[in-house]
């Protein structure tokens, strides 16, 4: 039977799972496995926004300054006494905002995705370092700590919510019209416009869904934490678009699923945790993840252009 890469990654996934924790002393702690569940999301949340986008054969550089913009609007507003619920709320329209920027400029006055999600970047931080003038805001209520350092029956609250966003997720891009029209647009967005979608409103809502997820991914942070600041998930940036393309997601759009993200996050977790322990330097680790990443579009280019090729030698002459 043949799996397809998803399957095949997540042999991977459990594979190296297995050497590091043969390999590596204290992997396999309870302190560290638990240590790895409460990390895991954040990353895995953002490359789900990022995957939708990259579904588009677009792409978000400013995803973790929304969810560092979002962060530090709730923590203002906490900080200032506003009740948890309403600074959520405060939270997630800041983080549509920026979305709703991201996507105006993407889709309706049609400049490039990657200039566009430059540019917000640069105005995110921006304005985060106006308002924070660089330091990093704390002092939340103790209740809004349980959101990233509590657990449930011994299963961190924060893995809880990245299965919950993951099937969410899943559903929108599986099971609705906007998700079966964001992957025709990622593939032939031409074929799509003339089919009668509205390929502007489904790329529109593609960067609210990972503003979304941006905001999800701060609430997590900024309880784990307890600050937000302008480098909040700064280091996930350019890892989110490495987890969707190693979870199988086309750089060139139309092909993408969720479960290659889960498994292309929990691999670059395994990774970190266990190179972490073995005193393996962090710039190192970055080194050895942009290898995997560079391998893994080699692997994805030659198999393309295989089954290219043997589309070709399949046509009768």
């Amino acid at each position: 039977m043949k799996l397809s890469k998803e399957w095949i990654l997540g042999l991977v996934f459990l594979g190296l799972f297995a050497v590091m924790a043969v390999f590596v002393p204290g992997f396999i702690d309870p302190y560290n496995l638990n240590s790895m569940l409460f990390q895991l999301p954040e990353l895995g949340i953002l490359s789900l926004g990022m995957m939708a986008v990259i579904l588009t054969a677009g792409i978000d550089l400013s995803i973790t300054f929304v969810a560092a913009l979002s962060g530090v609007a709730m923590a203002y507003c906490m900080v200032e006494g506003m009740p948890i619920y309403a600074a959520l709320a405060v939270g997630l329209v800041v983080a549509l905002l920026c979305g709703l920027i991201n996507g105006f400029f993407v889709s309706i006055v049609g400049v490039s995705p990657i200039l566009v999600t430059l540019g917000t970047m640069t105005l995110f931080k921006g304005i985060i370092l106006l308002v924070t003038k660089g330091n990093s805001v704390s002092g939340f209520p103790d209740s809004y700590s349980v959101i990233g350092n509590n657990d449930i029956l011994g299963i961190p609250l924060p893995i809880i919510i990245f299965g919950v966003v993951a099937l969410a997720a899943w559903y929108m891009l599986n099971k609705t019209v906007w998700g079966r029209s964001v992957y025709m647009a990622g593939n032939n967005p031409v074929a799509t416009l003339f089919s009668g979608i509205n390929t502007k409103r489904v790329i529109m809502y593609v960067y609210l869904f990972s503003a979304l997820m941006a905001f999800i991914a701060a609430v997590i942070m900024t309880s784990r934490y307890n600050s937000a600041k302008v480098d909040l998930g700064s280091s996930y940036q350019l890892q989110s678009i490495a987890v969707a393309v190693l979870g199988g997601t086309s750089i060139s759009g139309g092909y993408g699923k969720v479960i290659g993200v889960i498994f292309g996050a929990g691999i670059f977790q395994i990774l970190s945790s266990g190179l972490n322990l073995l005193g393996v330097p962090g710039m190192v680790i970055n080194i050895l993840i942009g290898v995997v990443l560079i391998a893994v579009l080699i692997v994805n280019y030659f198999s393309a252009k295989r089954g290219q090729k043997k589309l070709k030698t399949a046509k009768p002459a």
